[in-house]
């Protein structure tokens, strides 16, 4: 696979990612402006949707990873795609009836005391997901861009539909006509939640049936050497992704734990997810680009001087994350009404947030030489580290600081762990990376976003700040095409549309 099938990839898997979660993220400024949904509502449902993902990583523990770097062999594709199937089913069935009865416990962590019945729905979410993570890898191995974005995309506008069927149609409804069939599907006095969960239960349901032809094997063939071989490359996968899910999300649990008694941690929650989701572009950009790189990575693995086109790879990567820092920050007179007025108050974290997730991506980008190498172990260290910095930072500094602090540990977390992991790296698997100049980059997104930030404090007229804005970044799109020109006119279109 080229750099230009990488680009192609990565905007087909791109764009119904970033087209899926963008149809799911516009129901952030459809909750945050809902009167229903109360600022501790909604930050109980970030507290909730903070344990799903870290769940979902126990379900599938990097069998995902494992099925990419084993499928490569043809001669044995069919017992990897037997033997990652039985796998993952036959533990989805044991883990989902274990935290069923663990829901009580799981709702302490999380300080959801009264709502285990919230954790058995996200346990049903959790656990068909799981069922649905190798179609979906099966999908993206054999090049199946389209079928991927369809099933993505109409998965995420069943979630929305009934969303919007829920909180704004059936209240009506059911204010209009109290004796009518709509109080058979809801009730006023439970909690908007609870319908936000079942909405996201409908999403999994459907998208695993569309998937369930790719989960069932031609042959249900068990190879328990190859699964010993896929667990001992998955297992340290495991411990990267759970490390890496607790930095990402375990911080608004820790609001939950180590705020001051009589603080209102629900609200800091609500406040501190609806800001984060003002990231959202990198976040969905870098999850674009994994989807498209990690079977690139590992094909390109089997050539000549791969590093070269790691490296070459990396710089655009950086280059189009600078273009969505500058985007987002230089234009947040207008992106902060993506959330209600009642979240303001944290829009101040929302540049540290893009500049944690640019580390961040940086980070999955180095990533590629301990995932080819097989030396997975080493980035569960990585993340391990992450983790030790997100605890402490968090414990030493929330008491006083409340999400302010969860946004530093954040920043913090990721920016060591991508240094980490490129000394690590050059050691045991040099990559040419031109790091001088992208660390330039950087500097000078920084410089442009500062200047900025010093106009609009003597500047309060909107449209003059936008005027600003968008000088700033047709500044750094000159400086960029001059420096790159010759990259540029080498780099197919697809790729150009990517920056």
């Amino acid at each position: 696979m080229s750099i230009k099938k990488l680009a192609s990839h990565t905007i087909y898997y791109g764009l119904s990612s970033i087209a899926a979660k963008f149809i799911n993220y516009l129901l952030t400024p459809y909750l945050t402006n809902n009167d229903a949904v109360s600022i501790g509502d909604y930050g109980k449902m970030t507290a909730m949707y903070a344990i799903i993902p870290i769940i979902n990583i126990i379900f599938t523990y990097g069998m995902e990873t494992a099925y990419f770097r084993f499928i490569q062999n043809e001669a044995t594709s069919d017992k990897v795609n037997s033997t990652a199937s039985i796998s993952i089913i036959s533990s989805t069935v044991i883990l989902t009836a274990v935290g069923w009865f663990m829901a009580s416990p799981i709702a302490t962590i999380a300080s959801l005391q009264g709502f285990e019945n919230w954790v058995q729905i996200s346990l049903l979410i959790i656990a068909l997901d799981a069922l649905s993570a190798i179609p979906f890898a099966r999908l993206r191995n054999e090049g199946r861009p389209l079928l991927f974005a369809f099933i993505r995309i109409a998965s995420i506008l069943l979630n929305v539909g009934l969303t919007l069927f829920f909180l704004s149609y059936c209240p009506k409804q059911v204010a209009a006509h109290p004796n009518s069939w709509y109080i058979l599907v809801y009730d006023p006095e439970v909690n908007p939640v609870t319908y936000i969960l079942i909405a996201n239960l409908a999403q999994s349901a459907f998208t695993f049936l569309l998937l369930s032809k790719w989960l069932l094997p031609k042959q249900w063939h068990f190879d328990i050497a190859l699964w010993q071989k896929m667990m001992a490359y998955a297992l340290p996968m495991l411990l990267a992704g759970m490390g890496g899910m607790i930095n990402e999300t375990f911080d608004r649990l820790m609001l939950g734990w180590w705020l001051p008694p009589g603080s209102d941690f629900d609200a800091q929650r609500g406040i501190y997810g609806a800001c984060y989701k003002l990231s959202l572009l990198i976040t969905l950009f870098i999850q674009a680009f994994r989807m498209g790189a990690e079977p690139f990575f590992f094909k390109q693995a089997q050539g000549s001087n791969p590093q070269i086109i790691y490296a070459r790879v990396m710089k655009f990567f950086v280059i189009s994350l600078c273009f969505i820092f500058l985007g987002v920050t230089l234009y947040m007179p207008i992106l902060k009404y993506f959330i209600g007025e009642k979240y303001w108050a944290g829009l101040s974290i929302v540049p540290l947030l893009l500049l944690a997730n640019m580390a961040l991506g940086i980070y999955y980008n180095l990533s590629v030489w301990y995932k080819v190498t097989s030396n997975t172990m080493a980035g569960a260290y990585i993340t391990l580290a992450g983790v030790a910095i997100t605890f402490a930072i968090n414990y030493l500094f929330i008491p006083s600081y409340g999400y302010i602090a969860c946004a530093w540990a954040t920043f913090l977390c990721y920016t060591c762990m991508m240094i980490l992991s490129f000394r690590w790296g050059q050691k045991h698997y040099f990559i040419p990376y031109k790091w001088k100049k992208l660390l330039a980059y950087i500097a000078i997104v920084l410089l442009l976003f500062g200047i900025q930030s010093i106009f609009s404090v003597f500047i309060a007229n909107v449209s003059i700040q936008l005027l600003i804005a968008t000088l700033l970044l047709a500044t750094f799109t000159w400086f960029i095409t001059l420096v790159e020109r010759k990259e540029l006119k080498q780099l197919p279109l697809v790729g150009r549309f990517i920056l």
